[in-house]
C-alpha cells in the first residue's frame, strides 16, 4: 500500500509557459507556504503547458517552480506528480534532479486513512474523448518520443505550444459534468476507494456521492483553487497570500462513515 503523509495539498492545471507572470508568482508563494504546512504535495497533471526532456535541454518556462519543488523535496516533503495530457513526457530530470515521484496513469494509495485514487482525467469520457484517446496513443508511443528528440528544442517547443492552444483554453463545456459522471461510476465500481480526485476539466468540485467522495482541484491557471486531505475531512480552498487557507467547500469524514463506507 502506497501512503502519502497528511495534510496532503493537491493542485492541478497550472499550464506554466503560457500563463501571465502573476500565475507563477502565486504558485511560488503557495509552494513556500506548503513547505511549512504540508505533509505531502500532489500535482494532478498539467503543471506545464508543455514539458519534454531532450538529452541535455529542458524547457525554460517554470524553472523557478522546479527549483521550489526541489526545495520541498529536499525538506523531506514527498511530491507526487501525475502526468497530464500536456506534461506526459517527464523523465529523469523530474525524478532525479527535482526529486518528485513522476507517475504516468492513475495512482492509488492511502492518505490519512482515505483510500485514494488520483487520475488527471484526460481521455476518460466515453464518446467525447474517443478521438483524443487514439491521438494520445500515438503521442505517447516510444517511436514518437524518439522522433521528437531529433527536433531542435526551440522548434519543438513552438510546435507543441501551438498545437496545445485549444486544450489549454478549454474549460469543460459541460461544467465538469462528464468527468463527474465518470467519477461516480468509478466509485460505484470500486468499493475499496473512498476518494477519487481528477483534474483536467478546469472545474473545481468537491462532493459526497453514495459510494465515496469525488474531488477536482480545478485550475490554478484561471483560479487558484486547491484541495487538502486530512484525517477529518477533504477541503476545497482558494489561495491568496492574505487568506492562504480560504475554505470553499468541505466533506467531513463523518459523511463518509455515515454513507456506510
Amino acid at each position: 500500500m502506497r501512503v502519502l503523509p497528511a495534510p496532503c495539498f493537491v493542485f492541478s492545471d497550472v499550464h506554466l509557459g503560457v500563463t501571465p507572470p502573476q500565475v507563477e508568482r502565486s504558485l511560488l508563494a503557495f509552494l513556500e507556504h506548503a513547505r511549512g504546512a504540508a505533509g505531502s504535495v500532489v500535482i494532478n497533471g498539467d503543471l506545464f503547458d508543455f514539458w519534454f526532456e531532450w538529452r541535455s535541454v529542458i524547457p525554460r518556462a517554470g524553472f523557478r517552480v522546479l527549483a521550489s519543488l526541489a526545495r520541498l523535496s529536499e525538506a523531506g516533503i514527498p511530491i507526487l506528480w501525475i502526468a497530464g495530457n500536456h506534461d506526459c513526457w517527464g523523465g529523469a530530470v523530474l525524478r532525479e534532479d527535482v526529486g518528485v515521484t513522476y507517475h504516468v496513469g492513475a495512482w492509488t494509495g492511502e492518505i490519512a486513512g482515505w483510500r485514494t485514487r488520483f487520475d488527471h482525467g484526460d481521455g476518460l469520457r466515453d464518446e467525447e474523448d474517443r478521438r483524443y484517446r487514439m491521438l494520445r496513443a500515438v503521442l505517447r508511443h516510444p517511436w514518437s518520443i524518439r522522433a521528437f528528440r531529433w527536433i531542435h528544442p526551440d522548434l519543438g517547443t513552438r510546435i507543441a505550444l501551438g498545437s496545445s492552444h485549444a486544450s489549454r483554453t478549454y474549460r469543460a463545456r459541460d461544467g465538469g459534468e462528464g468527468l463527474r459522471q465518470v467519477a461516480r461510476r468509478a466509485l460505484d465500481a470500486t468499493p475499496g476507494t473512498d476518494l477519487l480526485v481528477f483534474g483536467h476539466s478546469h472545474v473545481a468540485q468537491l462532493e459526497q456521492t453514495p459510494a465515496g467522495v469525488y474531488a477536482n482541484a480545478g485550475t490554478w491557471m484561471d483560479d487558484t483553487t486547491y484541495l487538502t486531505i486530512r484525517e477529518d475531512a477533504v477541503r476545497l480552498h482558494r489561495w491568496s497570500p492574505e487568506t492562504p487557507g480560504l475554505e470553499i467547500a468541505v466533506v467531513p469524514r463523518g459523511a463518509l462513515l455515515t454513507s456506510g463506507r
